[in-house]
C-alpha cells in the first residue's frame, strides 16, 4: 500500500496547506481509533514546538482524540524527545509532537509515537492512514463517553529532572560558561535551566520566539550566530539545538562548529573507556564522514551503516543491540537514555568528557581529521536519471579511481526531484573532480 500522509518522520510541510485542521483532525480520529486496545480510559500526550501554526494543529487533533473519546494531555512547548520520554512515563497510549524540527516557521508536521516512547512503525502508520481514508463517523464516542483534554503543568521539570539524571551525580558543569541556542524553538526554557542547575554559567540566545523566527539565523542549522556568541562572551562551549531539539552541534571556544560524527566520536571513545557500549561499535548514516570510521576502527570498533535518517539508525540499533548511534547532522541516539535522538542529553554527555579531561572542548572534541568532502545536488525533472547506462558508467569508473582511498554516495532526494551526489576522499583534488564528472553526467541525462 503507498503512503499517502506518513513521510519517513512522521507528516510534514507547509502549514495549512498540506498541514490543514481537516487533516489533523483526521489523524486525532485515526490514530485515536488504532491505539484503543482496550476496556479503559485511553489518553494521549501532546507537544509542540513554537510555530504560530501549532495552536491551529493542537486544537484540531485535540478535537479528532476527544470524539473518539481519548483523554488528551497538552504540554505546550517541549522538545520532541521530551515527549517520547514522557509518552511512556505518563503510561500514555500514545504520544504526539507537534513540530517541523528544523524547517521554517511556516512549515509544520506531526511526530507520533507508542506507549513504548517509540516512533511507529511503517504498519502502524498504513493502518492509521487507512483509518483516515474512512468515513468514521460511526465509530465515533458517544455523548457520553467523549474524552476530555486538559493542559498540564509540571512536565518541564520532569523532562529537566530526567537530562540532569543522564550524569553521574557527583558530576558538576561548574566552572564552564556555556552560550546554549535554542532556535527559538521547544527547548527555550528547559535547556538554559537544565544546564544551570547542572551548576554552568548559562548565556542562552534563541529564547524569545514569537511564532515566526523558529530556526531562523539560529540554531543547529545556523550555528553562525552562536559561533559569534561564544567568541563575543569568551565561553568555553556553545551548544545548538534545533526547533524541536532532536539534533545538536556544538562549538568550541574558537567558535568553530563540531558536527555529528566529532560528537559521536568522542561519546563513543569515553563509553568505550567505561565499558558501556552495548556492542563494540556505533551506527551511523551512509554520510557520515570516512575519518570517523578509521577512527572507530583504530579504537576496535566498528561503524554500521544506515540509509539516512534517524529512523534506519534507530531501527537497526534496536535489531542488532547498540546504544550509541546517529547522524553527522546532530541527531544522536542514546538508548540507554532515550528512544529518538536528543539534543540536550548528547551535549551534556560531551560535556561530562570535557568536565573530565579538563581540557579545551576544541582538543577534546576534534578526536580525528575528517576527510574532504563535496556534496553537490542535481535537480531533474522527470525520470530516472541514475538509471541512465552514461551515469552509470560514469560512476563505475569515478569509483576505481578512488581505489579504496574514498567514498561516494549518489542518492536521489527523498522529498524533492534532486539527486544527491557526495565524494569524499584523501585527494581532495580528485573527488572534486571526480564529483563534477558525475555531476555533469546526470546533468546531461536529466536536463
Amino acid at each position: 500500500m503507498t503512503r499517502r500522509f506518513f513521510g519517513t518522520d512522521g507528516i510534514r510541510g507547509r502549514a495549512n496547506g498540506v498541514i490543514t485542521p481537516e487533516l489533523a483532525l483526521k489523524v486525532g480520529q485515526a490514530a485515536g481509533l488504532v491505539f484503543q486496545r482496550g476496556d479503559y480510559r485511553h489518553r494521549v500526550v501532546i507537544g509542540k514546538d513554537t510555530r504560530l501554526s501549532g495552536y491551529m494543529i493542537e486544537n484540531a487533533l485535540v478535537a479528532g482524540f476527544t470524539s473518539v473519546g481519548m483523554d488528551v494531555l497538552l504540554f505546550g512547548p517541549m522538545p520532541t524527545p521530551a515527549v517520547a520520554m514522557l509518552t511512556r512515563s505518563m503510561r500514555a497510549d500514545l504520544g504526539l509532537m507537534i513540530s517541523a524540527s528544523h524547517n521554517p516557521y511556516d512549515d509544520n508536521g506531526i511526530k507520533l509515537f507508542g506507549p513504548d516512547g517509540y516512533k511507529l512503525s511503517d504498519a502502524v502508520e498504513l493502518e492509521i492512514e487507512a483509518v483516515m481514508e474512512e468515513n468514521v463517523t460511526r465509530r465515533l464516542a458517544k455523548s457520553a463517553d467523549l474524552g476530555r483534554a486538559k493542559r498540564i503543568d509540571g512536565v518541564q521539570d520532569r523532562y529537566i529532572e530526567f537530562a540532569k539524571r543522564t550524569l553521574p551525580r557527583d558530576l558538576s558543569l561548574d566552572g564552564l560558561r556555556v552560550v546554549v541556542d535554542c532556535a527559538n524553538g521547544a527547548a527555550y526554557r528547559v535547556a538554559p535551566e537544565a544546564l544551570w542547575e547542572l551548576g554552568a554559567e548559562v548565556v542562552a540566545i534563541g529564547v524569545d520566539p514569537d511564532g515566526f523566527n523558529i530556526n531562523k539565523d539560529c540554531g543547529s542549522t545556523e550555528p553562525a550566530a552562536l559561533s559569534a556568541k561564544v567568541r563575543e562572551v569568551r565561553a568555553d562551549v556553545g551548544v545548538a539545538l534545533d526547533g524541536d531539539a532532536d539534533r545538536v552541534v556544538i562549538v568550541d571556544e574558537k567558535g568553530h562548529v563540531i558536527d555529528g560524527d566529532q560528537l559521536m566520536a568522542v561519546i563513543a571513545g569515553s563509553w568505550k573507556e567505561d565499558g558501556r557500549l552495548t556492542k563494540d561499535g556505533v551506527v551511523a548514516t551512509i554520510m557520515s564522514n570516512l575519518g570517523f570510521e578509521r577512527h572507530l576502527k583504530a579504537l576496535g570498533l566498528s561503524l554500521s551503516r544506515t540509509p539516512v535518517g534517524d529512523r534506519y539508525v534507530l531501527e537497526h540499533m534496536r535489531e542488532h543491540g547498540f546504544n550509541l548511534g546517529g547522524e553527522q547532522s546532530g541527531h544522536i541516539i542514546l538508548s540507554d537514555y532515550a528512544t529518538t535522538g536528543d539534543g540536550l542529553v548528547a551535549a551534556l554527555q560531551v560535556l561530562a568528557v570535557v568536565k573530565r579531561q579538563n581540557r579545551p572542548v576544541s582538543e577534546v572534541c576534534h578526536v580525528f581529521d575528517p576527510l574532504p568532502q563535496i556534496l553537490k545536488n542535481v535537480r531533474y525533472k522527470s525520470g530516472k536519471p541514475l538509471e541512465n547506462d552514461a551515469v552509470k558508467r560514469t560512476i563505475d569508473g569515478a569509483t576505481a579511481r578512488l581505489n579504496g582511498n574514498g567514498r561516494l554516495v549518489i542518492r536521489p532526494s527523498g522529498t524533492e526531484p534532486v539527486i544527491r551526489v557526495m565524494g569524499e576522499g584523501d585527494d581532495p583534488y580528485l573527488v572534486e573532480e571526480i564529483v563534477d564528472e558525475i555531476v555533469e553526467a546526470l546533468t546531461q541525462a536529466a536536463p
